[in-house]
């Protein structure tokens, strides 16, 4: 039994990029990938916006709820996932450095409104 507590990632199941890289957790997490639950963002609006969060703002954003009803956002909520990977756990770290998660964010914005133009569901 995993001594680590479930959480649930709210992710965009439209984006094949996204789809490929919850495969990529679901295989780097091995045996703890049942500690993570995977919720599309379209298929879950009214509970998203039951926790207060827009299902827009969740398309843009990485969102992850844990056991205790807590959402994470962004940057932080890839720590969090990356976490729970024992081969990410540097990775986590270091994309939590000063200088690096503000930069990392701005990509991840600028990356996340291109994907969404070109699929032709931008603005939300």
């Amino acid at each position: 039994m995993s001594s680590k507590t479930l959480i649930n990632v709210y992710y965009d199941a439209q984006c094949p990029l996204c789809r490929q890289e919850r495969r990529r957790y679901e295989r780097w997490s091995g045996r703890h990938a049942k500690d993570i639950g995977w919720l599309d963002v379209s298929e879950n609006e009214q509970a998203l916006c039951a926790k207060g969060v827009d299902p827009a703002v969740a398309l843009r954003s990485l969102h992850v709820e844990t056991e205790q009803g807590q959402l994470i956002e962004g940057i932080d909520a890839y720590r969090l996932l990356m976490k729970r990977v024992p081969l990410l756990v540097p990775v986590a770290w270091l994309i939590g450095l000063p200088g690096i998660k503000p930069a990392l964010r701005t990509l991840y914005d600028v990356w996340v409104k291109r994907r969404l133009q070109k699929q032709g569901r931008w603005p939300l």
